[in-house]
């Protein structure tokens, strides 16, 4: 009989010991990435019907350069830093985005231009708001972070730091496209504003509006060295009045960044964002929550955002090099590489 008590204790404690152990061992084969890198062009409702094959075409491609830019860096030992700054400035200066070079106007018919960093390792971050004459905003926001006191600063005082520190100035001008224009002048006298990618909802909007996908931008970055940055660079909303600020800016809701968690760039529509600080949310999943990646960006994006009457998505980095592309709208232009070259380039929903 002893010896069948001495037998049974052994068994318990193999099983015990089997227990403990397996979550250790799965972890041991969670493959770990040495870098990655994310990427988003703005969502909303984006579908294959509403899009040519010419422009399409060209979305890929300019996707493509641009994280091929930020992926050369890192693959060369570069930072985070400056290969989210490197690939936001690729559609910064591309029309096809509302970033840059593709903001859309103003109600007074004006660009006034967005963005924000945040490094992960150090939580510094900068932002910038309402410039209309710098070239690079995002360049600007990083400057603000790393040569100011400040997080963030707007409209002429932004402009005239980014001046003393040497940044390229523009006259206005440099921001003008025609087909932005004139989706201007379609919408103008309804009084209303329209998200870059939403069509859906909005009745006064034509066939032209609706066939014109630009969106905000979005760079989330994982270095050898282990440090996450993410940064964020939009025109805003088409139409907007007396100085209207969304999420872009934000750091916690359109950008955020930690090394122990994650960084995020959110995309859509920006009131709702901020109300949610969907970018800090997500960290804070799973830094408090124990959650992965996947699952906290899913709760934010479809549960809270989607509850709450929000539209966009987000693009999501762990420190593990693990990727998340959630959004709950019809497309999300995107892309992705790590450091097994592989690239991704996606715009609808698949």
């Amino acid at each position: 009989m002893k010896s069948f008590f001495i037998t049974l204790l052994l068994l318990i404690s193999f099983g015990c010991k089997k227990e403990i152990t397996s979550p250790e061992e799965k972890t041991a084969t969670t493959k770990k990435h040495e870098f990655a890198i994310i990427i988003h062009g703005g969502a909303g409702t984006i579908l294959k019907k509403n899009l040519s094959d010419e422009k399409e075409a060209a979305y890929k491609a300019k996707l493509e350069e641009a994280i091929k830019v930020g992926h050369t860096i890192l693959k060369n030992g570069g930072t985070s830093q400056e290969a989210v700054i490197k690939t936001i400035q690729v559609m910064e200066e591309s029309p096809l985005f509302n970033a840059g070079k593709g903001a859309v106007f103003t109600h007074e018919e004006t660009n006034e231009l967005d963005a924000s960093f945040m490094d992960g390792k150090t939580l510094n971050a900068g932002a910038v708001a309402g410039v209309t004459n710098v070239k690079s905003p995002i360049e600007l926001a990083v400057k603000i972070m790393t040569d100011s006191d400040h997080v963030m600063l707007s409209g002429k005082g932004a402009s005239i730091f980014a001046e003393e520190k040497g940044l390229e100035i523009v006259d206005p001008s440099y921001f003008y496209t025609e087909r932005r224009f004139q989706s201007l002048q379609k919408i103008k006298n309804k009084n209303k504003t329209a998200l870059d990618h939403d069509d859906k909802k909005a009745s006064f909007y034509d066939a032209d509006i609706k066939n014109a996908k630009f969106g905000t931008v979005g760079c989330v970055a994982l270095d050898k060295s282990g440090n996450i940055a993410a940064g964020t660079s939009t025109g805003g909303m088409t139409n907007k009045r007396w100085g209207r600020i969304g999420d872009a800016p934000i750091i916690g809701s359109g950008t955020y960044a930690n090394n122990l968690t994650c960084g995020v760039s959110s995309t859509g529509w920006g009131e709702y964002f901020i109300r949610s600080q969907v970018a800090y949310d997500i960290s804070a999943q799973m830094e408090y929550q124990n959650k992965s990646l996947k699952e906290a960006t899913t709760d934010v994006i479809q549960n809270k955002l989607t509850k709450l009457g929000g539209t966009g998505g987000v693009i999501a980095l762990d420190k593990n090099g693990n990727m998340s592309f959630e959004f709950n709208t019809a497309g999300m232009y995107r892309a992705s590489m790590n450091d097994e070259d592989q690239l991704i380039v996606k715009i609808y929903k698949e």
